[in-house]
């Protein structure tokens, strides 16, 4: 079987525990209005099988070592997770590791409960609080991403929470408390972690011919992400 991949960046120091191997998969079923990496949007990318992709990645395993690995990411990986499931069996074997990114935005097939039940850690991209926000900044609803949340709850496992703030949208008290809402009890929660909005790929509509909705945002201050970092750190603290 082949997979195909977008990009790969092999010292990546925020995808996971340790030092990790990032390998972006093409493709995801979201149009995020602030997605700064539109061109995985769609098909294409590198073609690899697993034996190569693995190949490739153990090139790399003197720098990642034991506490680190490789994440896989996207786009949206488990719109490959058939793939991804033919590729682990070549990673136990060399010893390695792997972490999942996800939107959580793809069908729970049984490839893909494998791949989630198999992984080190899971790190789900919590976009939106609701369904009409979900629906209006990404073109899909929150009920697949609500199932992903709920499995991961039931095979208790590690779970790290992401959302994006982005300045006008999310970026208050107010609205990180309805993020909270939705996975404050669940044990699978380790942590959320909140990134800032940027605008480092904006250069890719412009190439791309896309329109940018959020052309004219400037990114996240760093004081109000600390500020609001700090209010979930302090909330997750509470019984």
């Amino acid at each position: 079987m082949k997979g195909y991949v977008h990009s790969f960046e092999s010292l990546a120091a925020l995808d996971g525990e340790g030092i990790r191997y990032g390998v972006f998969m093409q493709g995801c079923p979201l149009r995020c209005a602030y997605c700064h990496n539109p061109d995985t949007w769609e098909k294409g990318g590198t073609e690899f099988s697993p034996e190569q992709l693995v190949k490739k990645i153990s090139r790399y395993k003197l720098y990642f070592g034991k506490d680190g690995g490789v994440t896989f990411s996207g786009g949206e990986p488990l719109l490959q997770s058939e793939f991804i499931r033919e590729t682990v069996p070549y990673l136990k074997q060399e010893g390695i590791n792997y972490a999942i990114d996800t939107s959580g935005a793809a069908e729970l097939s049984d490839a893909a409960q494998y791949v989630l039940q198999n992984a080190q850690l899971v790190i789900l991209d919590l976009k939106f609080w609701d369904d009409k926000s979900y629906k209006k900044y990404t073109g899909m609803g929150i009920s697949k991403v609500l199932d992903t949340l709920e499995f991961l709850e039931d095979i208790k496992k590690r779970t790290w929470v992401r959302t994006v703030v982005v300045p006008g949208i999310n970026d208050n008290i107010e609205a990180i408390g309805k993020y909270l809402e939705i996975f404050k009890g669940k044990k699978c929660i380790e942590k959320y972690e909140l990134l800032g909005f940027h605008t480092m790929g904006f250069f890719k509509y412009e190439n791309m011919g896309i329109k940018n909705p959020f052309k004219d945002t400037k990114p996240l201050e760093k004081e109000t992400l600390k500020e609001l970092q700090n209010f979930v750190d302090n909330e997750l603290k509470k019984p």
